[in-house]
C-alpha cells in the first residue's frame, strides 16, 4: 500500500526503518468514489494526500461558471496547497474524476516529515516547486496562448491521462465552451488528414 510513496521519498533521503514506520503512521489511507470531494471550497484544508491511484480535478465556481485549474494523477500529491500552508480556507474544490485511493496526512504530520525525516525539508520543496510549476505554466498558458493552444498545451502536459478525462472538464480547463473544443478538435484532425 505504501510501495509508491515510498520509492517516491526514496528519491530524495535513504530511508530508515524508523522513517519508514513514520510515514505509515502519518498517512493514512482513503478512498474516494468518483465525483466525490477531497475538499470543497469554504472548508478548513487541514490535509494532503497522496495519490496511490485515480485522478482528481482542481476547480473554482464564479458567476455560476466552473472553471477547472488543473489535474493530479498518479504518484503525485493533491491539496488546495494555499489554505493548507496558510492554515485558512479553502478557495477551490477538489474533486475525484475516477475512483481514487489516497494516502491523507494532515499539516502537523507534513511538519513531521521535515523535522523527523533526514532531508524532509527538500521531499516538500521538491513537491511544492513541482505544483508551482504546473500553476504557473495553467496561467501563462491562460494570458498568452489561444484557445488552440492552449488544448496543445493540455495535450502536451497531459498526454497519458488526456483520455481519462471527460471532454466537458477539458473545455472547462483551457477556458472554453465544449462545442468550442469540438471545432478546436475538428479542425485539428482535418489538418492532421491533410
Amino acid at each position: 500500500m505504501y510501495t509508491e510513496l515510498i520509492k517516491i521519498f526514496s528519491q530524495f533521503t535513504e530511508l530508515t526503518e524508523q522513517d519508514l514506520s513514520l510515514l505509515k503512521e502519518i498517512f493514512v489511507p482513503k478512498t474516494l468514489k468518483k465525483n466525490e470531494y477531497f475538499l470543497v471550497e469554504g472548508q478548513k484544508n487541514d490535509k494532503a494526500a497522496f495519490i496511490r491511484k485515480g485522478l482528481v480535478r482542481y476547480y473554482v465556481i464564479k458567476n455560476e461558471e466552473y472553471s477547472t485549474l488543473e489535474f493530479s494523477q498518479e504518484l503525485e500529491f493533491v491539496a488546495d496547497f494555499p489554505s493548507f500552508v496558510q492554515r485558512g480556507l479553502s478557495k477551490q474544490y477538489i474533486q475525484a474524476i475516477e475512483d481514487c485511493e489516497l494516502l491523507v496526512t494532515n499539516y502537523q504530520g507534513i511538519q513531521r516529515i521535515y523535522n523527523e525525516i533526514s532531508n524532509g525539508n527538500l521531499i516538500g520543496r521538491m513537491v511544492m516547486e513541482h505544483r508551482f510549476v504546473i500553476m504557473m505554466n495553467q496561467l501563462l498558458s491562460i494570458y498568452m496562448h489561444s484557445s488552440e493552444e492552449r488544448y496543445n498545451h493540455f495535450i502536451e502536459h497531459y498526454k497519458n491521462i488526456a483520455q481519462r478525462i471527460p471532454q466537458y472538464l477539458i473545455a472547462s480547463y483551457i477556458g472554453i465552451k465544449p462545442e468550442s473544443l469540438s471545432r478546436i478538435r475538428n479542425r485539428m484532425a482535418k489538418k492532421n488528414k491533410e
